[in-house]
């Protein structure tokens, strides 16, 4: 046997001892991954979107309803210094039903216990505009006192037509002269439809300060 023949056998079993280690190697790996399939070779992700977080926008919280002179029973709250209403059931869990933010008119009622007297599906407001769900509960002064919402979903203060009512009828809170004081309390038209559901005829309205 030549030198030649013993090189060349030398370096086929160097080449095999190679392959196998190889081969082995290969081999632990694919059954480390086979018992962690959740390992990754790759780098982890550091760009922004790997870091970013969803915000959410605060969903605004009702104040809580008062704990004096709110009156008892099936009623409606409305609170003048604070330009809210609440719907109470006594009868449910939570009690408070419902509760929203109102603009009143140029004029606020007295404190006070009153009773639904009168209910407009629909009308003419004292600016013009196109009401809907009156839901009156007191008289002052020549004012007349009543929960509505706009059509047009507008929520600003009711101010007084530039001119007369031509109607007559109650569906204008607060009269319809341009220099009449207006005591239209508006919401909007979701929650004046829940008012109107909440409150029929004669159910009471308490005015605290």
């Amino acid at each position: 046997m030549g030198p030649g023949v013993v090189v060349t056998g030398l370096t086929l079993g160097a080449l095999a001892v190679v392959s196998l280690l190889a081969f082995q190697a290969n081999g632990a790996q694919d059954r480390a991954i086979a018992a962690d399939p959740g390992a990754s070779t790759s780098a982890p992700s550091t760009g922004p979107a790997a870091s970013a977080t969803p915000t959410t926008t605060p969903t605004p919280t009702a104040p809580a309803l008062p704990t004096a002179g709110t009156g008892t029973g099936l009623r409606v709250v409305y609170s003048i210094s604070g330009h809210y209403v609440w719907l109470i059931d006594p009868k449910k869990t939570p009690q408070v039903v419902a509760a929203f933010p109102v603009t009143p008119g140029t004029v606020e009622p007295a404190p006070g216990s009153y009773p639904v007297y009168s209910r407009t599906q629909s009308g003419t407001g004292t600016d013009g505009k196109q009401i809907e769900h009156v839901v009156r509960f007191a008289q002052q002064n020549g004012v007349v006192f009543g929960f509505s919402a706009a059509v047009d979903g507008a929520t600003g203060t009711p101010a007084a037509a530039p001119t007369a009512s031509a109607s007559g009828t109650p569906s204008a809170i607060g009269g319809g002269d341009a220099k009449a004081k207006t005591g239209g309390i508006r919401s909007s038209r979701a929650d004046g439809q829940l008012l109107w559901d909440f409150a029929p005829k004669d159910t009471k309205v308490v005015v605290i300060a």
